[in-house]
């Protein structure tokens, strides 16, 4: 089945006789919105996929830092749970971890610590927020670009009206349809983008509450294991006296 019998299947002959007998204003109008709407349904596809991959990953990854005693046993593995933020997150509190470790022995500054992941976290909400307000924009903009095109549409109407001298209902009825189609373009390309804004940011909310809530985790990680060297380190002297 070619392009044009799927299209008058899906949508009806009768709404692709209006589409085609539109003009050239309401014809450009209607061409951007398609625009809108492709563009809008890729950033959602892939961002709902990415979501969704982030989502089940931070589950292995959180059962896995639970089940380590250190971070090293962590950080080997951490590279297979992407992309979950958290992997992000406990990236960044490693490197200062080791950052201070190589320094000075010892973990001095925790704070330093809570602060690289606070960085990291910001990092990961900003890539998983990359493209999304173009669903706001869409769903903000696309309803006018449609009354735009209806406006117009009206108005020839009307003006070829006046210019018949016909002024009969059966005369406009066919130009106001037309007009028409390019407010119910905007809706259709503005309601599915709106719903999937909200429910996206939804996620990424529950993603970055997932984070602080990993960065408590991982500071009493960094303390335990702090305790534990300081506790080991009298006995390795012992031993090698």
């Amino acid at each position: 089945m070619d392009f044009p019998s799927l299209l008058l299947s899906f949508v009806g002959g009768e709404i692709v006789d209006l589409v085609l007998q539109t003009g050239p204003v309401a014809k450009t109008v209607l061409l951007l919105l398609i625009a809108f709407s492709v563009i809008s349904w890729a950033v959602i596809l892939s961002k709902w996929s990415l979501l969704s991959r982030a989502r089940r990953q931070s589950g292995k990854f959180v059962r896995a830092f639970r089940q380590a005693t250190r971070m090293q046993d962590v950080a080997s593995v951490a590279d297979r749970f992407r992309p979950s933020p958290l992997v992000g997150v406990f990236q960044g509190a490693i490197a200062e971890f080791r950052r201070q470790m190589g320094s000075t022995g010892n973990v001095h500054n925790t704070v330093a610590i809570q602060r690289a992941m606070q960085i990291a976290s910001s990092e990961e909400i900003t890539r998983l927020e990359r493209s999304v307000p173009w669903l706001a924009i869409t769903g903000a903009v696309t309803p006018f670009i449609g009354l735009f095109g209806t406006v117009w549409g009206i108005i020839d109407a009307f003006h070829g009206l006046g210019t018949a001298g016909a002024a009969t209902l059966r005369a406009v009825a066919p130009g106001i349809s037309e007009a028409l189609v390019t407010t119910a373009a905007g809706l259709a390309a503005a309601i599915p983008a709106v719903i999937a804004y909200n429910l996206i940011l939804s996620s990424i909310r529950e993603l970055a509450s997932r984070n602080d809530d990993f960065a408590l985790e991982m500071l009493n990680l960094v303390e335990r294991q702090t305790q534990t060297d300081r506790q080991q380190a009298p006995q390795t002297a012992e031993v090698r006296r």
